[in-house]
């Protein structure tokens, strides 16, 4: 039997359905029913106990089948469950009677040899009478605990892949940590493609992306932006074609050169990786960290003709991206004049 309960838990706050019901004595039992009736089709179960005996003297039906057992009402807990278990909800509710405000707690408990597990909430009703809502989360926990292992495989298996990657690209002169080129030679692949566009009249788009800033993340540390940072070098490695430059260029930014792409083009490729990294699991000590990008899009000649000038342009674009709220491509403005 494992429990978990408040016994500190606050009185009634003031705008709270408990805290009003308690300054309206005088609306009885039938308001008793109504949230009685509204709890049941919600999956929970309701019960009312007589304290003088422990007997129950009210049970919602689906109680009976919760418990296994023909009737609940007319008998105490110590007729349907065990005796640790029943001495565990016991103190709950005197602890219930004592604060007289809802406490809720959470109790495992064996039934026909099977664990389950339940949420209650209790209520004392005056001082001779106990309400009590149960909730079972027997299943709900099963697959908690069935995504938890699902997340530790995936979180293992990132590691490995990550693990490789780095014995395999070990003095290529790449970005240890995304597996991209660094600034160096990105630079030099920019100066290189407006030369090219420049003299074949064509196009290409300059794309800069920022890891979204997330206090909680923050909070787990350095670990935790590695994994995102690696997150976003998987992804951009997957999705960039072999003409195509994907740099990290600082510490949370990276850029990518799409080679005989126009503004639009880019735009649509760049809101379908945003949505792919959106969509990435990425796994820190069994936690989805959540992979959240800005982008902003320039293109070449129409937004600038320079490198500073296309630079800026679509660093001003990621600006407004996470002005906006992050998570969001932005295109850089073009000048008509």
């Amino acid at each position: 039997m494992d429990l978990t309960a408040d016994p500190t838990a606050m009185p009634p706050q003031p705008g709270s359905l408990a805290h009003w019901l308690a300054s309206h004595p005088e609306l009885g039992g039938d308001t008793l029913a109504g949230l009685v009736a509204l709890v049941e089709p919600l999956g929970n179960q309701a019960a009312i106990k007589a304290m003088a005996n422990g007997r129950y003297v009210f049970a919602s039906s689906g109680l009976a089948e919760m418990f296994e057992c023909p009737a609940v009402v007319g008998h105490t807990d110590a007729e349907l469950l065990k005796a640790e278990e029943t001495t565990a909800l016991r103190r709950v509710e005197q602890t219930v009677m004592a604060q007289r405000h809802p406490v809720a707690s959470e109790h495992k408990l064996e039934i026909k040899g099977r664990r389950r597990e339940f949420s209650v909430t209790r209520l004392a009703l005056g001082q001779d009478f106990l309400l009590s809502v149960w909730h079972e989360r027997t299943e709900e926990r099963h697959r908690e605990a069935q995504l938890q292992r699902a997340m530790a495989q995936i979180e293992q298996q990132q590691s490995s892949i990550e693990q490789i990657r780095r014995e395999l690209q070990q003095g290529s002169g790449r970005d240890e940590v995304s597996g991209l080129y660094m600034r160096a030679q990105f630079d030099d692949q920019l100066l290189r493609e407006i030369d090219l566009s420049s003299r074949e009249h064509r196009e290409f788009a300059l794309v800069v992306i920022a890891l979204d800033a997330s206090p909680a993340i923050a909070a787990l540390g350095d670990e935790a932006q590695q994994r995102l940072l690696e997150g976003i070098g998987r992804m951009l490695r997957a999705n960039t074609r072999a003409m195509d430059s994907a740099c990290r260029i600082g510490p949370q930014r990276f850029a990518v050169l799409l080679s005989g792409v126009g503004l639009a083009t880019a735009h649509a490729r760049m809101e379908q990786l945003r949505r792919q990294c959106a969509a990435q699991i990425v796994v820190l000590n069994g936690q989805d960290l959540g992979l959240s990008v800005s982008m902003g899009v320039s293109s070449f000649p129409h937004t600038a003709s320079q490198q500073d000038e296309l630079m800026a342009a679509s660093e001003a674009a990621v600006h407004e991206a996470q002005r906006r709220g992050g998570n969001q491509v932005v295109l850089a403005s073009i000048s008509f004049g």
